[in-house]
């Protein structure tokens, strides 16, 4: 048997390849093939288009190993026909990308996964590699009733020798290319325009950048961690520093609006609750209403466009798939539930199982504690008290303190006092921009006020941006700069892999994990229980319709209808 390392590396960077295949593809199927595009976004995009073809392609057909062989060698196949069209470029853009993901390689060592993962995680992808769709499966698990796009994305790299050790790949793809397109933005942070030989001027989004970079690797450095919340945190904190990049801009933004569009509908796609982030869009209409008054013109880019039109059908798949899991259209919301389809939820259990989340989210439950009176304790402001003492204490406290930290070096790093001082610039945009972020702050801490459900990324974007502006506003010697840069990249790359390093070790020594020999890690009997659960009832159905057996029992809780399976409520 090939040693499961091998196995592991080998497909990571063959996946790897075939997303950049499908990224350029995505480019000229949107008529964009001759503009300069950033390698991280071609990444991103091609994890756009892989999802979308998930979500289509498992309509008809199960994602399995000879679906997806064929899938990951015609995406490489075409990365290998763009890299003989332009070799050189391609040649340039990939060294980045090779250094960024072999440093990455060290997080592939994972032995204990996501508390949720054997729960719905891994179930969910893995139906998706046995079976097309079925109708109503959220009767079977509350994780099912909201998948996350990255179950579908996931559900690709079901491959021979790994099958579904490859799981958690998306995670890491996600970090990395949100690393490369920080890295080499269009105000490249190791590419500062000089305006003289001592000083030279730096924009805050360099700063902002640089930070994000940092926070990304070294607070979301596990990525066993990562769930299905971490992933859109880290395209958040991308987001919004494309908006303020192009709102920085006086030319050439319209480019990047578009990537917006990618970027929102991965984020959206991930956790549905983050369609609240459209409020982004808009600083963007007012800015573009500032640069051409005519609005009609402004509306129809924005709407008229290929790249709206994949980001329509991306949320449009995301909303079906809700749909024919549960009845709802946007689950857990009741009155967008249909109670009259034979697999709907119950309004009562949905509007229970929204309380029970934002019940959760405010501290007022785990698996072992639930507090008197739930219904009371999560109205108005009654659970702040305790949400204090129990979650603000115990973990937002210790992220404030390691944000204040990182802040604080960060400053130390780029801060001489002793010299001159410009006038602070704050634009009207960023203030916008800025405004948003607390709305959607009060918005977090009113409804589910958890870090993974967007605190991370909020809280560090509430301190960095005013943090980046400051900075700006110092003059910096070249040398200085470019030293602290190395240094501070040096550093993270150093936490990063040591951080991991030491969970690798603390695995070997309470899991007796062989990370060099058994690389794969833990999967048990339960993380197959509802795919064996839903193949009991489908072979029990079709026996009992070949017998002479009562079968009304049966059909009560299974129909097909248009081919399809439906589980009856």
């Amino acid at each position: 048997m090939l040693n499961s390392l091998f196995i592991l590396v080998f497909y990571y960077f063959i996946i790897l390849i075939s997303i950049y295949g499908y990224g350029q593809l995505f480019l000229n199927l949107t008529r964009q093939k001759n503009i300069e595009v950033n390698i991280g976004y071609i990444g991103l995009l091609g994890l756009f288009f892989i999802l979308i073809y998930s979500y289509l392609s498992n309509i008809f057909f199960a994602h399995n190993i000879f679906h997806n062989i064929i899938f990951i060698i015609f995406g490489l196949t075409y990365f290998l026909f763009q890299f003989k069209k332009n070799q050189i470029q391609i040649k340039k853009e990939l060294f980045l990308t090779f250094i960024v993901f072999t440093i990455l390689i060290v997080s592939l060592f994972i032995f204990k996964n996501h508390d949720d993962f054997s729960y719905y995680h891994f179930p969910y992808t893995y139906y998706l590699t046995q079976e097309n769709f079925h109708i109503g499966t959220g009767q079977f698990n509350h994780g099912f009733r909201t998948p996350s796009s990255i179950f579908y994305i996931n559900s690709i790299f079901y491959l021979p020798f790994a099958e579904y050790y490859l799981f958690n790949f998306s995670s890491i793809f996600f970090l990395g290319f949100a690393n490369i397109i920080l890295l080499k933005k269009k105000h490249n942070i190791f590419l500062i325009e000089k305006t003289n030989k001592k000083l030279f001027k730096i924009n805050y989004i360099n700063y902002l950048s640089l930070l994000s970079i940092i926070f990304i690797n070294i607070f979301f450095y596990r990525i066993s961690e990562h769930g299905t919340d971490r992933s859109a945190q880290i395209l958040i904190l991308v987001f919004i520093i494309v908006i303020l990049d192009n709102l920085n801009s006086k030319k050439n933004y319209h480019i990047d609006l578009l990537f917006m569009y990618v970027l929102i509908g991965l984020i959206i796609s991930l956790k549905a609750f983050y369609i609240f982030y459209l409020i982004f869009f808009i600083p963007i209409l007012y800015f573009m209403y500032e640069k051409n008054k005519k609005i009609i013109n402004n509306l129809k880019y924005l709407i008229l466009n290929n790249f709206f039109l994949f980001l329509f059908i991306l949320i449009f798949f995301v909303l079906f798939t809700y749909f024919i899991n549960t009845g709802c259209i946007i689950y857990p919301v009741s009155s967008t539930c249909l109670e009259n389809l034979s697999w709907s939820i119950p309004s009562s259990e949905v509007k229970m199982m929204n309380n029970w989340y934002e019940l959760w989210s405010k501290a007022g439950a785990s698996p072992n504690y639930r507090v008197e009176n739930p219904e009371i304790y999560i109205q108005s402001f009654n659970w702040v008290g305790n949400w204090i003492e129990n979650y603000f204490f115990n973990k937002v406290s210790d992220f404030f303190l390691g944000l204040i930290f990182l802040s604080i070096i960060f400053f130390l790093f780029f801060i001489d006092l002793k010299k001159t001082k410009k006038k602070i610039k704050i634009n009207k945009y960023i203030i916008i921009v800025y405004s948003c972020l607390i709305i959607l702050t009060f918005e977090w801490f009113y409804n589910h006020p958890a870090l993974r459900y967007g605190g991370y990324s909020l809280f560090a974007l509430l301190v960095f941006i005013p943090l980046s502006i400051y900075i700006e506003s110092f003059n910096v010697k070249i040398k200085k700069f470019e030293f602290s840069i190395k240094i501070l990249i040096l550093l993270t790359i150093i936490i990063f892999i040591g951080r991991n390093i030491d969970r690798i070790n603390n695995e070997m020594e309470k899991y007796n994990y062989k990370p060099f020999t058994s690389t794969f890690y833990k999967v048990e009997k339960d993380h197959f229980r509802i795919q064996k659960k839903m193949n009991n009832h489908v072979e029990r159905y079709y026996e009992c319709l070949d017998t002479t057996k009562n079968c009304e029992n049966y059909q009560k809780k299974i129909k097909i209808k248009f081919g399809k399976i439906i589980f009856i409520n």
